[in-house]
């Protein structure tokens, strides 16, 4: 690999992880605009690896007392607001991870396709326009009780569909339920970090059975660039959504899903 491509591909994982604009769909535009070829199964796990430590690092203060809450419930001390926020998070990540084993040959041979990766650009982004429509919701992260967890639980199983964003689907769900702007990304993001190591423990099992050499440099500047642009896109993001709302991201959104048919059946 170049060190342009690297990074390319760091910045662009780094920023669309995050953003509700779906990352597969950028993705799968690199090898078509440019003349580089597959990055690899390694450069994937480094650039995951990358965006685990910045949405980790952003939310350490949030981590540290979920974990020391849930620590107290445990042995019998009570349940508190964070201890209930550290399980909404691990119980809405069961679906997506149910849903995945299950049909994880079928998303990644049939439904990694330019008409679906579109379709989900484009109706995904309709409806994030929809939950954004009434302005910002009142509730926050912690007022999310079982049924709101399970409702973005499966929401989130939902960006198994490439195009979908799972950040997009889930504070899309988020909205519809009442959460403002702001805790709806919030929550979302806390939702990434388990599904983000997952993700990645599946691509390293899948990455150590592999026999093909391993350029590091490149893995290692990939993963200190795509955790910077993640780190910096999560900030940036959380600063300006109460203003600026979701609809130039469902904009954006409804462009991209009519290029990428355009560019590939035009």
């Amino acid at each position: 690999m170049d060190w342009l491509q690297v990074i390319v591909l760091a910045a662009v994982q780094g920023f669309t992880e995050f953003l509700p604009v779906s990352s597969s769909a950028h993705l799968i535009l690199i090898p078509a605009l440019t003349p580089w070829g597959d990055q690899g199964l390694a450069f994937d796990v480094a650039l995951h690896l990358g965006s685990l430590l910045a949405v980790m690092a952003y939310f350490r203060r949030d981590l540290a007392a979920m974990g020391r809450s849930s620590l107290a419930a445990m042995a019998g001390r009570g349940v508190d607001a964070e201890a209930r926020l550290a399980l909404a998070v691990v119980l809405a990540t069961l679906p997506v991870c149910a849903i995945g084993f299950v049909l994880h040959d079928v998303i990644e041979g049939q439904l990694r396709v330019t008409p679906v990766i579109a379709a989900a650009m484009i109706g995904f982004g309709l409806l994030l326009g929809y939950a954004d429509r009434g302005g910002n919701g009142r509730r926050d992260e912690y007022s999310l009780r079982g049924r709101d967890i399970a409702i973005i639980g499966l929401a989130q199983a939902l960006a198994l569909i490439p195009g979908t964003s799972r950040s997009g689907i889930t504070m899309t769900a988020a909205l519809l339920l009442g959460l403002g702007r702001e805790a709806a990304a919030r929550f979302s993001f806390l939702l990434s970090i388990p599904v983000i190591v997952l993700a990645g423990g599946m691509e390293a099992m899948t990455l150590s059975r592999q026999a093909a050499p391993i350029d590091w440099s490149a893995l290692a500047w990939g993963t200190v660039l795509a955790g910077i642009s993640a780190y910096f896109c999560i900030r940036l993001f959380l600063a300006v959504i109460t203003r600026l709302g979701m609809q130039p991201f469902v904009v954006y959104r409804l462009v991209l899903g009519v290029w990428l048919l355009w560019l590939f059946y035009g």
